[in-house]
């Protein structure tokens, strides 16, 4: 009965494989999703700076026609809170918004 036993391998070591399969692929999926949130997290952060950096001042001066006038207008868009740059951590890709590397890896371009 055991020389029976050591002889079948209907599917011990294919389980064994599948699931050394399966948990290589899980690992490998893991990092890659982290990969991917990573690198999208810094992508909407460079849109944020691109949105941040959009200048909506403008002005113009009086016009005067036949019978009317109109006068001129000015509107300057000032600086807000998150427009002075500082920042604590040194990591920011915008003013605002703070990208942390994994594990203090280096995030810069």
């Amino acid at each position: 009965m055991m020389k029976k036993f050591w002889n079948d391998d209907c599917g011990a070591i294919v389980t064994v494989e599948v699931i050394l399969i399966v948990t290589i692929l899980g690992i490998g999926l893991i990092v890659g999703l982290t990969t991917v949130r990573d690198a999208v997290n810094s992508e909407l952060a460079d849109v944020a700076q691109a949105v941040n950096n959009i200048d909506q001042s403008y002005s113009y001066s009086s016009v005067t026609g036949h019978s009317s006038a109109t006068s001129g207008s000015l509107n300057l868009d000032l600086p807000d809170f998150c427009d002075t740059g500082n920042s604590t951590s040194g990591t920011s890709n915008s003013s605002c918004v703070e990208v942390a590397g994994a594990l203090g890896a280096d995030t810069g371009k």
